[in-house]
């Protein structure tokens, strides 16, 4: 009889644990299959075909942005949009200038101005000025200035400077989009050199938007 009980009780015992066994691979399965779904509605893939965006963003890289609001973008965040007068293809670009500001090139030491404010950007391609060509241009309210960071070869915000907007396009049109870390260059998994975030002057007060030197994690890994 003794025997018998003892035989009953290991039988239930195996049996628990494959239940539990079972039960955790179960749990498992569906902690990964939420992250997926998670990370499908967060973030979307796009590839750079160009190197407007270098050496950020190298020709060819395909880069995870985060989906965002375009009420969310500061000056320095890099933002893939969509805009029928840029054409009918995403597109990556860096902002330098929100609504209210009047964004010009260059200073003397060939620097970009903010509200007559020089800014160093440490993340463009060679060590020319931050333009080929000069420029001025006021954004309109509601709107998003954008430059590449291979100035040289980047068709931008410049080359729509007689459209309706002055080259902007609205906030509405941003579908993704990254915030430089401060000492990490935005989607620096898609860079080989890593460099430092830039810093732009205050954004106007209409605007409510602080310095993109403000500490936020990068959106864009690649």
């Amino acid at each position: 009889m003794s025997s018998s009980t003892e035989r009953t009780t290991d039988g239930r015992g195996r049996t628990t644990g494959s239940v539990l066994s079972g039960l955790a691979v179960a749990v498992g399965c569906v902690l990964f299959l939420g992250a997926f779904v998670w990370g499908a509605l967060l973030y979307r893939p796009y590839t750079v075909p160009t190197d407007s965006m270098a050496p950020t963003i190298a020709p060819g890289a395909r880069v995870l942005a985060e989906k965002v609001s375009g009420s969310e973008i500061r000056r320095g965040d890099v933002v893939v949009f969509k805009d029928t007068t840029w054409g009918d293809l995403p597109m990556v670009k860096r902002v330098v200038g929100v609504g209210g500001d009047k964004v010009a090139c260059c200073t003397k030491k060939g620097l970009l101005t903010v509200n007559g404010t020089p800014v160093e950007e440490p993340y463009l391609q060679g060590d020319g000025p931050a333009s080929p060509i000069g420029f001025k241009a006021v954004v309109p309210t509601g709107q998003l200035f954008l430059l590449g960071d291979h100035r040289n070869d980047s068709l931008d915000s410049r080359v729509h400077l007689t459209d309706g907007d002055h080259g902007a396009v609205p906030r509405s049109a941003v579908e993704a989009g990254s915030t430089p870390a401060p000492g990490r260059s935005t989607a620096s998994a898609c860079s080989s050199a890593p460099r430092a975030s830039p810093r732009f002057p205050a954004a106007p007060r209409s605007q409510g938007r602080s310095s993109p030197s403000s500490s936020r994690s990068s959106r864009a890994p690649c």
